[in-house]
């Protein structure tokens, strides 16, 4: 069981694809927050269970870029808190994703929004204070090191010449993982089963309801989001659990390029994954960002011609005109 720990070499084009994911998953966490803040209106108990949900995989974007940038060597003191971080933002990131996927359930299938509700404190000191414990646990019994990219891609995670680094990577990530394969696809399939049931009772009064092609948009909308969570979660981590598995096998396909890519790209790319889908791919989210975006381009546009217009030398622009093209004006217009 990886018996001659030789170190798996990870390339440039590694890298780079890596810190490309990293910094993907920064500005999509990034965007779920922000867009929470803004707009109150948005501000559901699901969706700030996704702002918890996207601090935790921006904090494992940070570590993991730290880490797969340097590439670590030893033992450093730099290696132990990049390992640290990311070891309790990843394991978060896993109870925050069976957190939301809890609290659909309760309140879509048992139709009990008050015990969903009560749930949330909960949710905090599971999701926070479970990996906080385990992450200071590792760390007093100095079990986060390098561990020479076996189960990693350039970062630290637990220090391979630990004589019980299996159990500590069970601990402090795995078992989470696994769990999570096993729950996230049952609650999903359970929620889609009740919705498929209620819109089944509602069928026959469909072709009286007079928005009723909007309904069954934003319906199967949100049904394809059900099927796409566990999908995708799912095939993002299965890399870094396959590469776990071989190195228990003490197999050299866990060198693999190819696995090892896939495997960095999974561990960092999960943020940009929900900013897909919670974002860009919900109308009303996206709508305002591009209506945003439209009004900032209308206001460089005003501003570059009012410029024009005042460098030249043939017109006599008044000095009221230089307040047309203000910020606040911009905003007010907005």
């Amino acid at each position: 069981m990886a018996s001659g720990n030789q170190t798996t070499e990870v390339y440039v084009y590694e890298q780079v694809v890596i810190l490309i994911s990293c910094a993907l998953s920064f500005l999509g966490s990034i965007l779920i927050t922000c867009t929470y803040i803004i707009w109150t209106d948005l501000r559901t108990r699901p969706r700030k269970l996704l702002m918890f949900l996207s601090i935790a995989d921006l904090l494992s974007a940070i570590s993991y870029s730290y880490g797969v940038g340097k590439i670590f060597q030893s033992n450093s003191w730099d290696c132990i808190l990049q390992g640290a971080i990311s070891t309790f933002a990843n394991t978060s990131s896993f109870f925050w994703t069976v957190a939301i996927a809890i609290y659909l359930y309760i309140f879509i299938v048992k139709s009990n929004q008050r015990l969903a509700d009560s749930l949330m404190l909960w949710f905090h000191i599971i999701s926070w204070g479970v990996p906080l414990g385990i992450t200071v646990a590792a760390v007093c019994l100095q079990k986060i090191g390098y561990d020479a990219s076996e189960v990693s891609v350039g970062w630290c995670w637990i220090s391979i010449q630990a004589s019980d680094h299996v159990l500590w990577m069970l601990l402090t990530g795995k078992i989470w993982e696994f769990l999570a394969y096993l729950t996230l696809p049952v609650l999903y399939i359970l929620i889609k089963k009740h919705i498929h049931r209620a819109h089944a009772a509602l069928s026959e009064y469909r072709p009286i309801l007079a928005n009723s092609n909007v309904s069954q948009s934003r319906s199967s909308m949100a049904d394809r989001k059900m099927t796409l969570i566990p999908i995708i979660f799912i095939a993002l981590r299965i890399w870094s659990t396959l590469r776990f598995l071989l190195m228990l096998a003490d197999s050299p396909a866990r060198q693999s390029p190819l696995l090892v890519t896939l495997h960095g790209i999974g561990n960092t790319f999960q943020g940009a994954a929900n900013c897909i889908m919670f974002v860009l791919f919900t109308k009303p989210v996206r709508s305002r960002l591009l209506s945003i975006i439209c009004c900032c381009r209308r206001h460089t546009v005003h501003r570059s011609s009012d410029t024009s217009i005042q460098e030249s030398p043939s017109v006599d622009t008044p000095p009221a005109r230089q307040e047309d093209a203000s910020p606040r004006g911009w905003s007010e217009a907005c």
